[in-house]
């Protein structure tokens, strides 16, 4: 085999391509790896130089034939890929490595992370034979390897080392990244940073990550270059400082330990001075170092490993040349052999064991081992085993699972050397109903590792078990001790300083389980603070509901904001010791927002019992009467703190919440107010489910279920099971809780916590005990009802958004992302049915029972175009992999946050001002001298004073005709007064030139998209309008005072004069009617508006110009809310959903709008960006910050509804195909055949005509979050004439031509025969003139009368006669 891949290492790179992928697509999957493939072993073995690098085909035949030498031992499999479609390797080395033996614990090394760091890569392989080599010759090798689960990475970043070049030192070929120029060592889920990057940039980080939650690896090292050091864990820290900063773990004394053990068995590193050229005088104390204090490395592969992966990782830096010369090879080996064998030998300290079941001995996964203090907690593996590394001390260590009673063992003595061995046997928590326990079972393969040395701790004596007696149920079960939790220590009062110490200090303290952010700011600046809690707090996890608190919402009622600051303490001081805790923070995300009112809270006075100094915000409005309600319309301005939490519950799939206040102590459930607005019992549709959860919270508290709670202040106040229907007790309109339930997946009650508002401090304690059991019992009530998956039946994938439909109960649900939902029912039997556009729905029957979740998914098939269901026919588009890519690149934008990290990721540095019209032409001329190879700039036309319109095109092939590529179209200042539009045009501009090259995302979207930009339509008018005059008309005409948005007619008749320069020039560009789509800022209002201006009593199509309105509102921080509040200009009122049609706003003839419409056949949607035309300079850079977002969603949705091709059965594109869709609006093909139409979410009719074709039709499927759905339009010729076949037109007009023809022939013969008989007649007259003298008289004299009649007919009979003539 080796001197065939000498022939392939001949040829061209191309062809050693292939013929490696070739190579590697034939190897066959190796069982117990996942994604893992086995190697077909070369049949030779080279031996090792040590004076050579391996390239990437040169190291996979060598470990190849490592593996073939060595089958008994040695196991070659691959995690995944690289961007280059190079396989990352691991070489797993083992006694029997083809199956997972429990009590060996599992170890890797990851090497050449960064590609050109190769010293790494090289001595890997080394270590690799060595293992292999050694084995039963050196007992302690032959130890080591059958003792622990080797597994070996040489290479975690092949691309770039085939990139880099020997002999640079410090990285100048750019071999560092990967192939997508992502450092891997900065792309890792990070504690402190909250980026999330597009995971198709990074696969060899999300192969490693996938590989390290499988195997729950126990210790592991990342071997580096640039240096000589072992640097441990933490990477960075939260305030993210260069360099200096000690960031500590809490195993902090074992990673400096395990560190040391690196260091001081490497020569040269134990010295701790490197002597490294490009830094002499760098020094570490041991030859180890704290990452952190090092340098801030967010988001590296260390960190994760602690925080997610079970397992400890240090760093070691092995070379001050990063890719020395191969003649080093030699040395460098020698130098790090007996460190990296130390180094594994470590796996083996500390205490170890399995955790079994009581009951039936079964293996426990996912038990919690809890060290006492060290807050630091890992799991077992899938046979119920543990590996915990301590340094020699004395501990108590605690067993924790959900539905087990914990188990803890004190003083476990662990010494040096071997692993302590300590096996914990948990009983199953003992409920009401005894017998039914159920146990998730795990059988446990035996461990018949004789080489396995250990000390054993017998823990059955240290606890009482759960033993099932011997006689059935005739004798109860022994009740385990119940276990205390810890209580919170201290209580006070907390204003916004203290608060958010005391959330940051919890956010430090336990960074696995938190997660501290921000949703928005109050009126005068102070954060909204959220903290998460969960084992995975930074996001949603598929299945996991997400459940909060929001207290504080006025803020004199300050019990509720204590009692979320206690309860954040109680989860995590509890979490991994008390069962509850774990599993409710385990299962669950808690989202706890202690204040949403920290301004009122800043004016309270503690002992104010009814009082409402700090009430309302600090604009004095409350804030629970401030959301958008159903029966009335709110008329004041939407504040600060409402539109962050309206945001913030759109962004988040909650499914439960509540909201806390004070004055009062009962549970509050929907409706909060009715039609009538009087205090009359006003149900929601699932007034039966909000009964029940306001019933667990308050049977848990019971002097609230008492019913009679202050009767000191409100005698007669009386709340049967201390639960009340809102509007039954007082009417609120604008409430949080209905908000909620009418607008998104979420149910809220809202809990008033005490009769006094502000009680004094030394009140506090006895808050938290009479409400601690109501706020746990009521987090659980999240996980009651049915759950499941909405997906596609054909390929698995979740869908989002599909509709979740119970039949009686008229309120729906929604699927999340990833297609999981959540619908809280109260017990009983439900039809349930799932919906989806596109898709045909499934309905299922679901029982759920009380206390628990019933599991239900749903598969859903596509409908197709074919009403039978049957795939469609005729030719279907082929997708090359960089078109699928795109595509999900698509849905990851449409979908979640996807947008929004996208606005997150590319920040630009802005110095926002107004431009006059010299400025704006020297700006654009700027973008296309910097960005020429993407910019075009044109000239339009020019105003009455002879200013340019320019046009700026953006795109990567700017000035080509393109068109398959979709064409959006970005106007702005058509009213010169309205000044906010031609500046965020000209920023969104300068955005994506800057990113273009630099953000995978807005790259490709510039390259598939071809964007037009008209910044600036009246640039005269610009020139006249004044800064900081919101309402004033002055600009608003061009120089012969014409509106131009009433200059836009098509038809002559409707122009009584010329059309303005300003109208023509736009007109001549719309009329090129290759635009998708066109977006137009304007100003003076909040609101998206859609065609049309002029009156129209109906419009075609308004479905989908509404959608594409609110898609821009949708993704605007305030526009969505719908309140205009533009008291300014005298626009107040509720809009809904910020959008409307344009002729409601303001109806009028001539707009640009509509002539889009009518005959450039391009939707266009008119934005008004805010309330003032002219707002101060200061502000545009938080109106570029509203509008960044939409104006980037506009260029994906640009990419959605339906496009395609129209051609005839040879292949022939059709140009000037009309595309009806759904019996209404038409596009036109265009060059090439190509069309593209936009179209609002649901099932569409497609027609297509063409002169001369049979008329086509599909049904097509639009989705709100994929790309354009893509059709192939075959015409065949027309057969038919007059409406009839053509064969049958045919043989008729062959027939009736045949019979014209006898006909004639008959005529023929019968004048020719009359004509010889009147020849025959002369003949014999002229014999027999005397004989027939009178006859011929006669005959002569009727002939005459006969031609007199002719010649004189009168020809001015009427039409009437003429017609009934023709009819004889």
């Amino acid at each position: 085999m080796v001197h065939i891949w000498e022939r392939l290492l001949t040829r061209p790179k191309l062809r050693v391509s292939l013929l490696l992928l070739a190579f590697l697509l034939s190897l066959v999957v190796s069982p117990g790896d996942t994604r893992t493939r086995s190697v077909n072993p070369s049949t030779e073995e080279t031996v090792e130089t040590y004076n050579k690098y391996y390239n990437y085909v040169d190291l996979t035949i060598r470990l190849q034939s490592l593996v073939e030498k060595y089958p008994h031992l040695a196991n070659l499999s691959s995690v995944g890929e690289s961007v280059g479609g190079r396989e990352l390797w691991v070489m797993r080395i083992t006694k029997d490595p083809s199956r997972d033996t429990p009590g060996r614990p599992k170890f890797k090394y990851v090497g050449n992370m960064h590609g050109d760091e190769t010293v790494s890569r090289q001595v890997l392989v080394y270590l690799v034979e060595y293992l292999l080599a050694e084995y039963g010759e050196e007992p302690r090798i032959t130890e080591l390897v059958d003792t622990t689960d080797i597994y070996i990475m040489p290479s975690m970043n092949p691309d770039g080392f085939e990139k880099s070049k020997e002999g640079d030192c410090d990285g100048q070929n750019g071999g560092r990244n990967n192939a997508l120029n992502m450092d891997l060592n900065r792309s890792f889920p990070d504690q402190y940073d909250e980026k999330v990057l597009n995971p198709d940039n990074i696969p060899e980080v999300v192969a490693v990550m996938r590989w390290i939650k499988e195997k729950k690896f126990v210790l592991s090292g990342n071997l580096h270059g640039g240096t000589v050091v072992a640097s441990y864990p933490f990477d960075d820290s939260a305030m993210h400082q260069r360099q200096g900063h000690y960031s500590s773990a809490e195993d902090d004394v074992l990673f400096r330990y395990l560190a040391l053990v690196y260091s001081k068995n490497h020569q040269v590193m134990k010295t701790g001075e490197p002597n490294c050229p490009d830094s002499p005088t760098e020094k570490f104390k041991d030859g180890i170092t704290n990452g952190a204090q090092w340098y801030d490395v967010p988001g590296g592969m260390q960190d994760y490993n602690y925080l997610y992966g079970n397992c400890l990782e240090i760093t070691m830096e092995l070379s001050c040349c990063k890719y020395p010369p191969s003649s080093e090879l030699q040395q460098e080996w020698d130098l790090n052999r007996e460190s990296l064998l130390a180094y594994i030998a470590q796996v083996h300290i500390g205490v170890r064991g399995f955790v079994k079941e009581a009951i039936n001995g079964t293996a426990l996964a996912n038990v919690s081992i809890v060290v006492a203090s060290i807050r630091h907690n890992l799991t077992t593996g899938e046979y119920g085993e543990y590996y915990r590394l301590l340094l020699p001390g004395t501990y108590n260590i605690t067993a924790v699972a959900p539905g087990f009673t914990p188990m803890t063992v004190n003083s476990v003595q662990v010494v040096e050397g071997k692993a302590t061995e300590l096996n914990f046997t948990l009983a199953p928590v003992v409920t009401k109903a005894a017998g039914s326990i159920t146990v998730t079972e795990k059988s446990m393969p035996s461990t018949d590792d004789s080489n396995i040395s250990t000390t054993t701790i017998s823990s059955d004596s240290t606890k009482t078990r759960l033993v099932p007696s011997k006689g059935g149920n005739s004798s109860p079960a022994v009740r385990p001790p119940e276990h205390q939790p810890i209580q919170p220590q201290e209580f006070r009062h907390h204003n916004y300083a203290d608060m958010e110490l005391f959330l940051r200090k919890y956010s430090s303290e336990y960074p696995s389980i938190t997660n501290l952010y921000k949703i928005g700011r109050s009126v005068e600046g102070r954060e909204l603070y959220v903290m998460a809690i969960s084992d995975n707090p930074t996001v949603h996890e598929h299945g996991e509901p997400e459940f909060k608190y929001v207290a504080n919402m006025h803020g004199n009622e300050v019990v509720s904001r204590e009692l979320m600051l206690n309860l954040i303490e109680y989860l995590c001081s509890n979490y991994g010791t008390d069962p509850e805790v774990t599993q409710l923070v385990n299962s669950t995300r808690i989202h706890i927002m202690p204040s949403m009112n920290p301004d009122g809270y800043e004016v309270a006075i503690e002992g104010d019992e009814q009082g409402y100094s700090g009430r309302n915000n600090s604009n004095n409005f409350d804030l629970n009467r401030n959301f958008p309600d159903q029966f009335v319309t709110i008329t004041e301005p939407r504040q600060p703190e409402t539109i962050a939490v309206i945001n913030w519950l759109k962004s988040i799939p909650f499914i439960l919440s509540a909201n806390l206040h004070g004055g009062s102590l009962v549970v509050n459930y929907p409706y909060d107010d009715d039609k009538k607005g009087t205090s009359e019992y006003s149900p929601s549709p699932d007034d039966k489910v909000f009964q029940q959860i306001s019933r667990a919270y308050s049977q848990e508290n019971p002097l609230m279920h008492n019913g009679h709670p202050c009767v000191t202040l409100y005698p007669s106040e009386y709340f049967e099971d201390g639960i009340t229907n809102g509007a039954h007790w007082y009417n609120v309109p604008g409430g949080m809780q209905d908000w909620n339930y009418l607008n998104t997946n979420c149910f809220e009650v809202t809990i008033e916590l005490g009769c006094v508002k502000y009680p004094m401090a030394r009140e506090l304690p006895k808050h938290w005990e009479q409400n601690r059991r109501s706020l746990l019992e009521f987090i659980h009530q999240v996980h009651v009802g049915v759950k499941g998956t909405v997906s596609d039946l054909t390929d698995g994938t979740g869908i989002p958004n599909a509709t979740i439909n119970v039949e009686g109960i008229d309120h729906n649900i929604t699927s999340a992302r990833t297609g999981d939902f959540w619908r809280l029912l109260s017990p009983g039997t439900y039809s349930i049915t799932a919906s989806a556009d596109g898709y045909k729905s499934v309905r299922t029957y679901a029982t759920v029972s009380k206390g628990g979740a019933e599991v239900v998914d749903f598969r859903l098939t596509r409908i197709h175009s074919d009403s039978k269901g049957q795939s469609p026919k005729g030719p279907q588009p082929t997708q090359n992999p960089s078109e699928k890519k795109f595509q999900s690149l698509i849905k990851e934008l449409s979908l979640g946050q996807g947008l929004e990290e996208l606005v997150r990721s590319t920040a630009t540095d802005n110095s926002f001002r107004y431009r006059g019209y010299k400025d704006l032409s020297g700006f654009l001329r700027g973008l296309t001298l910097n960005f020429p190879k993407i910019t075009s700039l044109q000239s339009l036309g020019q105003s009455v004073e002879f200013r340019t319109i320019w046009a700026l095109e953006i795109s990567n092939k700017p000035g080509q005709t393109e068109p398959s590529e979709p064409k959006i179209r970005f106007e702005a200042g058509i009213h010169g007064n309205a000044a906010v539009g031609p500046e965020l045009l000209l920023e969104f501009a300068a955005f994506l030139c800057i990113n273009y090259g630099k953000n995978p995302a807005i790259s490709r979207l510039i390259n598939e998209t071809r964007i037009v930009i008209v910044p600036s339509i009246n640039p005269d008018g610009r020139e006249q309008a004044t800064e900081k005059l919101c309402t004033s008309t002055q600009g608003l005409t061009n120089a012969h005072g014409k509106d131009l948005d009433t200059d836009f007619f098509g038809n002559a008749s409707q122009r009584v004069v010329e059309a303005q320069p300003e109208s023509r020039a736009m007109m001549d560009m719309i009329l090129d009617k290759s635009y998708t789509l066109s977006v137009a800022l304007d100003g003076g209002s909040l609101v998206a508006t859609y065609p049309y201006d002029k009156p129209v009593q109906s419009v075609e199509n308004e479905g989908t110009l509404k959608y594409l309105a609110s898609v821009y509102a949708n993704n605007h921080p305030k526009m969505h809310l719908g309140d205009t509040g533009c008291s300014n200009n005298g626009q107040m009122g509720n809009i809904p959903d910020g959008v409307m049609r344009a002729a409601e706003r303001q109806s009028h003839m001539g707009s640009m709008k509509d002539f889009s419409m009518d005959f450039g056949h391009c939707p266009e949607i008119t934005v008004y960006s805010g309330c003032c035309l002219f707002p101060p300079a200061e502000q545009l850079a938080t109106l570029w910050a509203e509008n960044k977002k939409p104006l980037l969603s506009m260029l994906v949705e640009v990419h959605k509804g339906v496009r395609g091709v129209a051609r005839d059965k040879s292949g022939k594109p059709i140009v000037g195909a009309i595309i009806v869709l759904n019996g209404g609006v038409r596009v036109f093909t265009t060059e090439g055949g190509y069309f593209h139409a936009l179209l609002a979410p649901g099932n569409h009719n497609i027609e297509a005509v063409a002169d001369g074709y049979q008329q086509q039709r599909q049904e097509v499927v639009v989705s709100s979050y994929e790309a354009a759905t893509s059709l192939i339009i075959e015409f065949d010729m027309d057969n038919n004439i007059f409406g009839l076949p053509r064969e049958f037109v045919v043989a008729s007009a062959a027939a009736s031509m045949t019979a014209l023809v006898v006909t004639a022939c008959i005529i023929w013969c019968v004048c020719a025969a009359k004509s010889n008989r009147q020849k025959d007649g002369f003949h014999r007259l002229r014999q027999h003139r005397d004989d027939y003298d009178d006859e011929i008289r006669l005959t002569s004299m009727g002939s005459k009368k006969s031609l007199l009649a002719h010649e004189f007919q009168d020809e001015s009979e009427s039409e009437e006669d003429t017609l009934y003539a023709n009819k004889i």
